[in-house]
């Protein structure tokens, strides 16, 4: 299996990275100046330089991308439409790091984590961009996407455990109550679900065991 990494320099790229090597999968870093991550073979090109060409004979795509600084925030949707459209029509998946913000809270799925009044309002930038995001992928039944919420608590120090619970659209809790997950253990799902291919046009969530 080949997959390639998009924005591989990042901290859950790097991870993603990592992971696949373990599995002794064919992994290609894609990244804009010179690579931080494990992997040995690489693509150097901004993510918006990227062409069909480049992607279209991996079988999976990891699109690890994240912007953080208001001038940015809205490349969450320009990035995700540049990599849908060239992998329109395409055997290829394509993989998205989402975020937990857009997660739903009931049943209806009127309400989103994001809502709420105690959700950070340093963070509802990002999380609006990001599910802006989310919606517009939903529209694409032309490209074989899934998107990967982590947990609401997204550590990127924590522990690998190897394990997690496998959720959908809601906010899903451990048996501790905690939405929580560190970065490498989203990482083990992740791949799992490269390999696996078994949410194409979903969206899941992970959650820490």
């Amino acid at each position: 299996m080949k997959i390639a990494v998009v924005c591989a320099n990042g901290k859950e790229g790097k991870m993603l990275v990592k992971e696949a090597l373990e599995r002794g999968l064919d992994v290609t870093a894609v990244v804009r100046g010179d690579n931080k991550s494990e992997a040995g073979t690489v693509i150097k090109k901004d993510l918006f330089d990227l062409t069909k060409a480049d992607l279209e004979d991996f079988d999976v795509v990891i699109d690890a991308f994240g912007a953080w600084t208001p001038e940015t925030l809205p490349q969450h949707s320009t990035s995700l439409k540049h990599l849908c459209d060239i992998l329109s029509g395409c055997e290829t998946r394509l993989l998205v790091v989402g975020g937990a913000g857009s997660l739903y809270v009931n049943a209806e799925h009127t309400a989103q984590v994001m809502d709420g009044a105690d959700f950070p309002d340093m963070f509802k930038p990002l999380a609006s961009n990001m599910g802006k995001a989310l919606c517009e992928l939903r529209t694409r039944n032309d490209v074989k996407w899934t998107y990967v919420s982590p947990a609401g608590d997204f550590q990127a120090d924590g522990a690998k455990t190897g394990k997690y619970i496998l959720g959908g659209e809601e906010l899903t809790l451990n048996e501790k109550g905690e939405s929580v997950i560190s970065y490498a253990d989203y990482a083990v799902a992740m791949i799992d679900e490269a390999v696996n291919g078994n949410h194409i046009r979903q969206r899941i969530s992970v959650v820490a065991e």
